[in-house]
């Protein structure tokens, strides 16, 4: 049974977490929201490190936080200025984008609660305890190449921000 003190820790960086997030998509000028998201990728690995993951939060610290924070503050400066600011959204786009992400968040839901995981088996139905799922099982299925297993969507998405990263610099050295 975990303590009142870690449960408390928990929802403080639960909190923060949510802060922070909210405060990096609401906010107009971007490298405040360069900064929140650096204060986002904190959190979550003290969350790690509260959950006695201590090389994940050591990761998530150098990669993250560290890493691809630069990238991102470094494509800011290149394509931006400091302190521009971004203009307001009318109702009709507002709309549009709230529907749709709201339908985006209920695909998502359903999909991570639904499609198999492991074995072929979906996370309400290892959440039920019909199938117990290891942390070996979970490392395996984001490094493996199998079917359920995510190497390859993972290694996609890191090519489309390199070349979103070339495609910025390109852009402001043209600027």
């Amino acid at each position: 049974m975990d303590s009142v003190g870690n449960i408390i820790v928990y929802f403080v960086i639960a909190i923060a977490i949510i802060f922070f997030s909210f405060k990096a998509v609401t906010t107009r000028k971007i490298l405040r929201a360069a900064t929140y998201l650096l204060f986002v990728l904190i959190a979550v690995a003290v969350a790690y490190f509260q959950m006695g993951y201590q090389f994940l939060g050591a990761v998530q610290i150098a990669v993250y936080a560290g890493g691809i924070m630069v990238l991102f503050v470094f494509a800011i400066l290149l394509t931006h200025k400091p302190n521009d600011k971004s203009g307001n959204i009318d109702s009709h786009r507002r709309f549009w984008g709230i529907s749709l992400s709201g339908a985006a968040a209920v695909l998502l839901l359903l999909a991570v609660f639904f499609m198999p995981f492991l074995n072929g088996a979906s996370l309400t139905e290892c959440l039920q305890g019909s199938e117990e799922i290891t942390m070996r099982q979970i490392g395996e299925a984001f490094t493996g190449s199998n079917r359920f297993q995510y190497l390859l969507p993972f290694e996609a998405i890191s090519v489309l921000l390199l070349a979103c990263i070339i495609g910025g610099v390109t852009i402001a050295r043209k600027g």
